[in-house]
């Protein structure tokens, strides 16, 4: 099903579509890499967002590009995949996205990307040609990432309180005010390093399935993994304002050491998932994280209620979003 006879600006739009996902993924999910550290008083919004950009953007040199080859060629058959695919799959991601923003919820672009690669196809009417052995671990760590995220969140914070047990709380704090820019470093590090790459691994299917890159090479080319790395970075430099207070102070109240134990705990399990390839919510690792910070102090500290909306929005992130995919993806025909 490759398609030599695609024209050149179709291409061109069509990065452009996907460079625009890449960059509302970082808009998104800015309140991911930022939330903690503004609700807590560490750095204002303004210094915070150019702080998460930029661990967003050298994030480039730190990662191999093993999610974005899962994304390029372990979600779906290459040789099924053309432009009414990806045309598809994006206009699934954005509209969920932005249907999410615009209501404050945190959900995850990542899922909403592989939804929408997974109803595009079936649109098409290719579903036996998902490849299941890459879209197992992504739909696996749907769960396993917040529930790794609540875990070393919460065995981060009784090691803390354990190791500071007998230091005066203005001590810690001064302390943690000072640790806690390492750590949203490390989790906007992460962040960068696993979302970019799922815009990477996209673009690169597409070059790949309109012959526009050889199906062969081991990398995308250049140009791509600057774009989508810069574009998250100034996504994120713009900020997601309506998510920040969701995912600061209404699931549970932060201070300093549970801001610094929450996305030490998140920023662990990124690393984890980007080393094995696999696409991970950051949305769903953080809110793990703080939830496990906040239950900690006793389940009450939690906002259970509020937890449990951005579950129910997780569950419907992929089937809204492959929904909406699969009806643009087969009426794409009619549009070029």
């Amino acid at each position: 099903m490759h398609s030599l006879d695609v024209g050149f600006g179709l291409i061109v739009m069509l990065v452009i579509l996907a460079v625009a996902f890449d960059f509302m993924n970082g808009f998104h999910d800015a309140a991911n890499s930022i939330a903690t550290v503004v609700s807590t008083g560490v750095l204002r919004p303004q210094t915070a967002v150019l702080f998460a950009a930029f661990f967003n953007i050298i994030a480039i040199w730190i990662f191999h590009l093993k999610v974005a080859a899962t994304v390029g060629k372990g979600i779906v058959d290459p040789s099924f995949v053309d432009q009414h695919v990806i045309f598809g799959a994006l206009v699934g991601a954005i509209a969920w996205n932005l249907f999410t923003w615009w209501f404050g919820i945190p959900s995850s672009s990542s899922h909403a990307l592989i939804g929408g690669i997974v109803g595009a196809v079936i649109g098409r009417g290719g579903a036996s040609h998902l490849m299941m052995s890459g879209i197992w671990p992504t739909l696996a760590f749907i769960v396993l990432s917040p529930l790794l995220g609540f875990i070393l969140g919460a065995l981060t914070l009784v090691v803390v309180a354990w190791v500071c047990r007998r230091q005066p709380p203005l001590r810690i704090d001064g302390w943690f005010r000072r640790l806690q820019l390492m750590s949203a470093g490390l989790y906007s590090l992460g962040h960068g390093g696993n979302d970019a790459q799922k815009t990477i691994g996209l673009i690169w299917l597409l070059l790949v399935a309109t012959n526009y890159a050889p199906a062969h090479a081991s990398m995308p080319p250049g140009w791509v993994i600057w774009c989508c790395y810069v574009a998250m970075g100034l996504g994120t430099m713009f900020g997601g304002w309506r998510i920040v207070k969701t995912m600061g102070q209404r699931i549970t109240k932060l201070k300093p050491v549970g801001g610094f134990c929450a996305e030490f705990g998140g920023a662990l399990t990124l690393f984890l998932a980007s080393q094995l390839g696999v696409p991970v919510s950051t949305t769903h690792t953080i809110t793990g994280a703080i939830v496990g910070v906040g239950s900690v102090r006793g389940a009450s500290a939690v906002r259970w209620g509020v937890a449990g909306n951005i579950v129910w929005a997780w569950i419907f992130t992929i089937p809204a979003a492959a929904i909406v995919a699969a009806v643009f993806a087969a009426a794409s025909g009619l549009l070029f």
